[in-house]
């Protein structure tokens, strides 16, 4: 996510207001006569409580770390949306705007937070002493592996993100198709005629769940759109629509009359909230796709899941 900084009048109010929240924490110090070095001691007995502000790390925490440690969740997490987490779990957890503010307040150790987070809020958080922590795109299967094990390691909890990944493996290594099955062509489409790179996780999963990236093999890259003519004139195997609702109430493209035309097209419809993060989501999008594959003779694909 990134942020668009605000008129400078409303930055430098608020830089005044961090001044004075940071004078105050430190009076607030001295007068209880606690040493640095005594609050370090402090925090090295307990596990750090965390406040994160991206969905993908969210999914994460929910899973590896305590649920005291969560001091918040990205307000992204409770909206069916955006999420990548069960809307239900994000909801027993506190959310935050993120606004420096409003993380400050919360008293955290560890803050975790976009690649792609506003700069300066990031820099506001480290000068006030807080530890940030950021998370990229997972491009890859190992790229999201390594991600999970970061996040278990920042919370304390090197052994759940083991179990974690022991998770996620199994659910690639189910994934697999027979030996000698040859790789389904199928195209990954998301709203507005979106598709995904070959340097893309859920490019990786498909390939690995039996299924060949048929934009990337018409040379479409990351986010460049398919256009309904092109989908009509070179047909995949299959059309993986990327979409909360099927039919006239979901976007007009991905299930546009049109299409009904591909006789030797099949259709699947796949939630939005499987495709945007790695982490516990992988074995859930596994699963999707496994359940595609295995039905691709069944007379319906178009009930997302």
């Amino acid at each position: 996510m990134i942020v668009v900084p605000r008129p400078f009048p409303w930055r430098l109010a608020r830089r005044c207001r961090l001044l004075l929240a940071a004078a105050a924490i430190v009076g607030l110090a001295g007068c209880a006569q606690v040493s640095p070095g005594e609050q370090a001691g402090r925090r090295a007995d307990r596990l750090p409580r965390i406040v994160s502000l991206n969905p993908c790390s969210d999914a994460i925490l929910a899973e590896v770390a305590d649920p005291a440690q969560i001091a918040a969740l990205s307000f992204y997490s409770r909206d069916p949306a955006q999420t990548s987490m069960d809307v239900d779990l994000a909801r027993r957890f506190a959310t935050t705007d993120g606004a420096v503010e409003s993380v400050l307040a919360l008293h955290p150790d560890l803050v975790v937070t976009s690649t792609y987070a506003d700069p300066a809020t990031v820099r506001a958080l480290r000068g006030l002493g807080l530890r940030v922590e950021t998370v990229g795109i997972a491009a890859s299967l190992d790229a999201a592996r390594d991600q999970v094990r970061d996040v278990a390691a920042w919370a304390g909890q090197p052994a759940r993100g083991a179990a974690l990944l022991a998770r996620i493996d199994r659910a690639v290594a189910d994934a697999a198709p027979p030996h000698g099955q040859p790789p389904i062509p199928a195209v990954l489409w998301e709203p507005g005629g979106l598709v995904p790179g070959r340097q893309t996780l859920v490019a990786d999963l498909m390939t690995r769940a039996g299924f060949a990236n048929f934009s990337a093999q018409r040379g479409l890259g990351q986010s460049e759109r398919l256009p309904l003519e092109r989908m009509l004139a070179d047909p995949p195997r299959l059309i993986l629509a990327v979409a909360d609702k099927v039919g006239p109430e979901g976007d007009r493209l991905l299930f546009h009359p049109a299409l009904a035309a591909l006789t030797q097209t099949r259709r699947a419809a796949i939630s939005p909230n499987l495709i945007y993060c790695g982490g516990p989501t992988i074995p859930r999008f596994l699963a999707r796709l496994v359940a595609v594959r295995r039905q691709l003779e069944s007379p319906a694909l178009d009930q997302p899941q």
